[in-house]
């Protein structure tokens, strides 16, 4: 079975999987962190953005995961801006991603979801309604005393903005994630500034945004062979 899913991968993917793994445990050893659940939260994730670029609802299933192991970290930095997202809004859009893939499957069998293109008028309604959801947030985060609270609400940002293109199926889903990535390794450097062994988790951001760019340019290529499929199959 091990060797199945292995080759289930392309030798790109194998490569990156197996280069974000590698980066993520010598990180974890290099700067001395300790923190098991940190470590198990970054594999978690990172083979999750694997499966992602698959499009294989197995991802779906690792990020609800990974959101509650990363929620549980973020409290311990009293980054509470990540805690609630990722528990509050990122792990139960996961969730309900995680069906909408299931029964938007392309061909037989579920171990692809069918993509979907996003029209402007709906990228537009998207961006008005995470407008109150960012503003509802800084004021709630405000008032948890957030640490970097302006660089916590971006997050809360691009995070919606990820999670609805993910529910969406839209390829577009991987450069929020991308845009996200970024903006949590501003968060954890200045969290390394205090505590250096937090340095193992910038890496692992790192790792995620190279990920998200890949996924991404996997699901144009997964776009344009099943819009060519389907063309091949119409009268």
């Amino acid at each position: 079975m091990l060797k199945k899913l292995w080759n289930y991968f392309s030798g790109t993917e194998k490569l990156l999987w197996s280069g974000s793994v590698l980066l993520i445990v010598l990180s974890f050893i290099w700067f001395g962190s300790s923190d098991y659940m940190t470590l198990t939260a970054s594999l978690v994730g990172v083979t999750s953005l694997i499966f992602c670029a698959k499009g294989n609802p197995v991802g779906q299933v690792l990020m609800i995961l990974f959101s509650m192991l990363y929620g549980v970290i973020s409290y311990q930095c009293a980054y509470y801006g990540e805690m609630i997202t990722y528990l509050g809004m990122t792990g139960p859009m996961a969730g309900l991603a995680l069906i909408a893939w299931l029964r938007n499957p392309f061909g037989k069998g579920h171990s692809q979801v069918a993509i979907s293109s996003v029209s402007k008028k709906e990228l537009l309604w998207m961006i008005l309604l995470s407008i109150p959801v960012t503003v509802g947030f800084y004021f709630l985060l405000d008032h948890f005393h957030t640490a970097h609270l302006l660089l916590s609400t971006l997050s809360v940002f691009t995070s919606f903005v990820a999670v609805y293109l993910t529910f969406r199926r839209s390829p577009l889903f991987a450069l929020a994630y991308a845009a996200n990535d970024v903006v949590l390794i501003a968060l954890w450097v200045l969290a390394a500034r205090e505590e250096q062994e937090y340095l193992a988790v910038v890496v692992c951001f790192a790792a995620f945004l190279v990920n998200d760019i890949y996924g991404y340019l996997s699901w144009r290529r997964m776009y344009a062979h099943q819009r060519e499929l389907l063309r091949n199959k119409a009268p």
